[in-house]
This record gives C-alpha cells, sequence and structure tokens, in this order.
C-alpha cells in the first residue's frame, strides 16, 4: 500500500466507526475516495479491498440493508458501519507487581516474530492506560532464542494457516528429505524447538526439529489448513520420548579442550597410534547437537565412533568448506548502519502502529516526541510522518472538528481530540501466543527473578488469567507455541549471584576458561544474570581482567561472597538485553557471509552493519574478541557462515577446515560419513 491508501483506510475506519446509522457507498466515495477512483467499477473493487484489508485489524464491517427497499440487495440503499466496540481491546488493569512478570515475559523473545508481537502487545496494554511503567528485577534478564530464520517462517505461517515445504535431514535414514507439513505447533524439549504438524506425504502426524531443517521454510501457494480442534503443543510435546543415553570415543589433542575432558565417563587413555592424543568417551543423547560441539573443535578432535556422530560431523565440516571455496561475493555496505532482516516497512505496518499511537498519546499527554518514537521503535521522521498523516484524517465532512487533533509544540505530544480512536485494537494471534507462552515459561523461575516472595506466584496467576480473557479468540495461537521452563539448572548459583548483586558484595569465582582452557580464580562485581533457553550467564566486572566479562554458570566451579562490597554496579539504564560479548579496542572486525538460514546469527553476535542479499542471506561485520575463535565459529555453524575478509582470517579459515576433514580421510582418500 501506499501513503495515500494508508490515509484513505484511516479515514474509512474512521467514517464507519462514527456513524449509528451506516453510511451508503455513494457518500463514502463522495467524501472518503473522493478521486481515487475513475467510476463506479473501480470504486467497486477498491472498496472490497479496503474492507479486506480492515478485516485483517479486526474490524468487522456491517452491511445494513434497507428491508423496504425495492431489491433487499440494492447497492444505492446497502450502508455500511463499524461498532464503536468492535475488535476494541478489552481493560486490562495491571498491579505493578503484574506488570513486572508482564515485561519480564515480552522480554523474553528477544527478536524474531514473537519478539516483535510481544513489544507491539505492550504498546497496546500502555495505549489503553492499564500498565504501571515499571523496572525489571535489579540483575535478572531471562531470555529465549528461538530456532533461527525457520521459527519466524513456521510461525507466520501457522497465523495464515498454510501448508509449509522445506528440505530435512531424517534422522532415521540421515538422508536429506523434501517435506510437506500442515503445521499445527511449535514447541521447545530437550534443548530443541519442534514443529508438530501433518506430513502430507506419510498421512501422518510428525514431529521435525528446526536445527534439522536443511532449506528455508516456504509456505505452499494456495494452501490452507488448521490444527485439530483443541490442539495443545505442550501436550503434544509430552509424547516426545528423550532420545536414548549413548557413548561417544573421541581423540583429543593433549593438553586441549578441558571443557570436552571433564565429561569424560571413563579414565582418559593414550589414544591407539597417537601419542599426541588421548581416548576421551563421553555420554550423548542426540548426535546433531553433540555433532555442532565437536565440529566447533575442528582438527583438535576426531570421533572414532559411533558412525552417525561422526558423519555429522563431517557433514557439518564439509558444508563449511564448500561454502568457503564457492566463489566469493563483493563485501560491499551500501547503507551504514545494521540492514532489518524482515521485510521493509510497510503501510499496513504503518496503519498499525497508528491504531496503537492515537490511544498511547491519549493516555501519555505531553511526551517527548523522541521518547514516543523510542516507545514504539522508530525513528524521530517516521513518528513525524505518521503525525502528519493523522492530522490530515477525520470524518467525511472534512470540517476542523471533524479532524484528528494533534499538536506538538517544543517537541511534546499533544492529542486533543481522537475521533473514537481512544482504545487499541485486541492482541491478535501472535501477541497473545507472545505474552501467554511466555508467562507459562517463567513458571519456575526462581522468586521470578528477584520479586518479593509473598508477590510472584499469584501476580504470574493472575496476570496469566487477565491476558487469556483480553486475548479471548486470539488466544488460540498461544495453545500452538511452547516453551521450555527457563529456570536455571544452577539454581544455588542463581540465588547466591542475585543476593550478591542485591546486596552489592563482591564474588570470588573458580571458573572454567574455555577461550584459556584452564580453571581461573577471579574476584568479580556481579551486574547481572540472564540467559539463552535454559542457559544462564551472569556479566561481571572481572578484576583480573580490568573490565566487564561475562561467565556460563555452568562453567564455575565454585563461588561465594569474599566480604568485600563491589566497586562497580548495574544501572537500570543499561542496555537490554546484556550482551554476550562486549566490545574492545582489540577486537577483530570480520566481514561474514551468512545464507538465509544463518542470517540469526547477526542478531546473536551484535553485526555492526549489515547488507541483504538477493537470496535472503547477509552480509554481516562482526566483532570478535580473537581471530582464533573465528574457525571454531565458521565450522560450528557448518554451511551457514564464511568469512570474506580479512583475508588472513579467511586464509585461516581454509586451513582449519582442511585439517579438520583430512583426519577423517579413509585409505582410499575420500571423505568418511
Amino acid at each position: 500500500m501506499s501513503a495515500s491508501r494508508t490515509e484513505r483506510l484511516l479515514n474509512l475506519l474512521l467514517a464507519l466507526l462514527n456513524t449509528k446509522v451506516g453510511l451508503p457507498r455513494a457518500v463514502l466515495r463522495e467524501k472518503v475516495y473522493k478521486d481515487s477512483a475513475e467510476n463506479d467499477v473501480a470504486f467497486g473493487r477498491m472498496f472490497e479491498r479496503d474492507k479486506v484489508d480492515l478485516k485483517q485489524f479486526g474490524f468487522e464491517i456491517e452491511t445494513i440493508v434497507d428491508r423496504s427497499s425495492f431489491g433487499n440487495d440494492d447497492p444505492g440503499t446497502t450502508r455500511y458501519r463499524i461498532g464503536k466496540d468492535s475488535n476494541r481491546l478489552p481493560e486490562v488493569v495491571l498491579t505493578p507487581a503484574e506488570s513486572t512478570v508482564l515485561l519480564l515475559a515480552a522480554q523474553l523473545w528477544e527478536r524474531a516474530a514473537l519478539g516483535t508481537a510481544a513489544a507491539s502487545a505492550v504498546r497496546k496494554l500502555q495505549a489503553a492506560g492499564g500498565f504501571t511503567d515499571v523496572d525489571l528485577p535489579a540483575g535478572v534478564q531471562p531470555r529465549i532464542k528461538p530456532a533461527g530464520q525457520a521459527f519466524d517462517d513456521v510461525v507466520a505461517a501457522m497465523h495464515g494457516r498454510h501448508t509449509v515445504r522445506f528440505g530435512y535431514l531424517a534422522g532415521s535414514t540421515g538422508r536429506e528429505e523434501q517435506r510437506e507439513v500442515e503445521p499445527w505447533g511449535l514447541g521447545s524439549r530437550f534443548g530443541q524447538w519442534y514443529l508438530v504438524g501433518w506430513d502430507r506425504a506419510r498421512g501422518a502426524k510428525r514431529f521435525f526439529r528446526l536445527s534439522r531443517m536443511t532449506t528455508a521454510v516456504t509456505a505452499v501457494p494456495g494452501s490452507s489448513c488448521e490444527p485439530p480442534a483443541g490442539f495443545n503443543a505442550r501436550a503434544e510435546l509430552d509424547e516426545l520420548n528423550e532420545l536414548p543415553l549413548r557413548q561417544a570415543t573421541l581423540e583429543v589433542d593433549l593438553g586441549r579442550l578441558l571443557a570436552l575432558r571433564r565429561r569424560a565417563v571413563t579414565a582418559q587413555e593414550p589414544a591407539t597410534g597417537s601419542p599426541a592424543r588421548d581416548r576421551v568417551v563421553v555420554e550423548f543423547r542426540d548426535p546433531e547437537q553433540l555433532a555442532e560441539e565437536l565440529a566447533s573443535y575442528g582438527p583438535r578432535v576426531l570421533v572414532q565412533e559411533p558412525a552417525d556422530l561422526r558423519a555429522a560431523v563431517v557433514r557439518r565440516l564439509q558444508a563449511a568448506l564448500d561454502f568457503h571455496t564457492s566463489p566469493a561475493v563483493a563485501p560491499t555496505f551500501p547503507d551504514a548502519g545494521r540492514a532489518p532482516r524482515a521485510r521493509k516497512r510497510t503501510s499496513e505496518d504503518q496503519l498499525a502502529r497508528m491504531l496503537q499511537l492515537v490511544p498511547f498519546l491519549v493516555h501519555h499527554q505531553g511526551l517527548h516526541i523522541q521518547e514516543v518514537a523510542d516507545r514504539f521503535g522508530i525513528s524521530r521522521r517516521q513518528l513525524i510522518d505518521d503525525l502528519k498523516i493523522l492530522i490530515c484524517s477525520g470524518l467525511p465532512g472534512g470540517y476542523p472538528d471533524d479532524l484528528l487533533d494533534i499538536q506538538w509544540e517544543d517537541d511534546h505530544v499533544y492529542i486533543s481530540e481522537h475521533l473514537d480512536l481512544n482504545r487499541p485494537v485486541k492482541f491478535s494471534e501472535d501477541e497473545a501466543a507472545a505474552l501467554l507462552t511466555g508467562l507459562a515459561m517463567l513458571g519456575d523461575l526462581p522468586q521470578l527473578a528477584g520479586m518479593p516472595e509473598d508477590q510472584p506466584g499469584s501476580a504470574l496467576e493472575s496476570v496469566t488469567i487477565k491476558l487469556t480473557g483480553a486475548a479471548g479468540t486470539a488466544g488460540r495461537l498461544a495453545g500452538s507455541v511452547s516453551g521450555q521452563s527457563v529456570a536455571p539448572e544452577q539454581s544455588q548459583s542463581f540465588a547466591t549471584i542475585t543476593q550478591a548483586v542485591r546486596d552489592g558484595q563482591q564474588l570470588h569465582l573458580r571458573y572454567l576458561s574455555l577461550q584459556k582452557d584452564e580453571i581461573t580464580e577471579r574476584d568479580v562485581d556481579p551486574l547481572r544474570l540472564y540467559s539463552l533457553d535454559n542457559t544462564w550467564y551472569f556479566e561481571a566486572y572481572c578484576h583480573s581482567a580490568a573490565g566487564i566479562r561475562n561467565f556460563r554458570l555452568d562453567r564455575v566451579e565454585s563461588l561465594a561472597a569474599n566480604g568485600r562490597a563491589a566497586s562497580h554496579t548495574a544501572s537500570t539504564g543499561q542496555d537490554f538485553p546484556a550482551r554476550l560479548f562486549t566490545p574492545s579496542d582489540d577486537d577483530v572486525l570480520v566481514t561474514l557471509e551468512l545464507t538465509r538460514q544463518g542470517a540469526g546469527l547477526a542478531d546473536d553476535y551484535y553485526a555492526e552493519r549489515t547488507a541483504q542479499r538477493p537470496d535472503g542471506g547477509l552480509l554481516a561485520e562482526v566483532r570478535f574478541g580473537n581471530a582464533g575463535w573465528v574457525p571454531m565459529f565458521i565450522s560450528q555453524h557448518g554451511g551457514a557462515a564464511r568469512v570474506l575478509a580479512p583475508e588472513a582470517v579467511h586464509t585461516e579459515t581454509g586451513t582449519w577446515l582442511k585439517a579438520s576433514l583430512a583426519q577423517y580421510e579413509s585409505a582410499a582418500g575420500s571423505v568418511a560419513g
């Protein structure tokens, strides 16, 4: 849609909302469409399209027929209107404790489709005036990490009720197959995201792990589907049995990979015929999950058995090398800054934003224009463009009192006439799913991240009830998305750190440093805890390194207060979310090419600049604290990323990949697996 069409849709909505008896087509054509339609036929087509567009925003247009007229279906006597309560968000009033819990649930979705939906849902509650502005509890930021672009694509297909098609690596055969599936639900189990749906080729319900999808997920043109009545993703995923425990035999370079060695189930012994290596046996359940880790270790580890794990590692390394040696592309960034991975902003986005903006301004009179723009995640220029359209929109009469009245004097925004747009529209299905699924995932978080002991359980229950009621039928999709609890497994460390953050106490810890491959001892000032799924980290000022560092809880050997007060504390103004990587002057700036499936890595690793590729992939500039990490990163992501620059890092990565694969060569010289 063009901006003029956005304005026409807004005027049509205002006209139909502000009439009791309805407006005939002739009035709508003259007052709303004006010169947009050349004749009655063109107007008719345009009006029907606009009715469909307004219905997508949830506004049902009533058709009123004059029964006394000669023909009951005479378009000349037919009138149209929208009820004032049509698709309005019901009143939701939240206590400060409920608002805090809801904000935690909304910010679980750091990015991806449900992240945008959660932010939009919170803005609607703020616009309705029932949401209390609160700060998150000090020091805790739980987050989940959806499974890349496939997650977004499946959510969009479920929302639109479309069948999807994708390439899939079958676990039973190890072969890549094309699948066509009716998507019923998404859920997380055993550290992996799964799609539950009806496999059309097999005529049966199947579970598909998103990490095994080998191509982009695409909607089948013209398709439609519906999940079974009462479908619940959590209940369906409860049917999944955890994979059996197995053992892997590995050869590991002497003195390397301490984290892997600590998981050994048998005493280490020299590898047969290789005095420079130890033979290590570790337990695992999922060969693909372990293969991702082992591939990152490159030539430092060799998988002896089992065969499927060995093949999975080789496949990742070979895919990485194939991408590495494919024809290079020019690493150009035509636009400064980060390019959006999603589709460009459209007029639909603008109209949806306006329907939130007007009620938000009604309940937040006099806010600075930049603060309003920040709340909506747009630039000052975009906000002013929205306001310019709004002040020219109104009722068909076109008189001054019939227009939306918005002023921004001295950069503070006021609204004195809202024309019944003073309440936001109801939650969409993805907005309801983002909030309700997030609330369910918070259930086991200890004391809901530092809230008083008498509040968290009751606040979580009450806000869930309120949001479920407000969502109504839009809550359908919430039953189709299920995530695992974000509660940390290292509960004692979690409690010790949260207490130290609240009390401003310093901690002494023994920590397994993956970079140094050794146990280190440090004194740190803890700042905050945060998670990616159920893997928890804490950010702290490290006195040994004289800088901010991030520590994984599952690599902490021991920690306790050392009796000294912390000299560094977290402020409420710190960026959300906390970063896994803290930039420094010694970083290596690497230009990467990411495939469409790997495009999410640009967000995961805080790319400084990105540029969209015609195939849906990205060019991305990413900082690495150490150039030695880059080959490990490329190996781990097996064909989803490659290095374009600097040339030295590109060359070193190629050498690493070739050395990694060389050790798997059979006597005949072909790659095993």
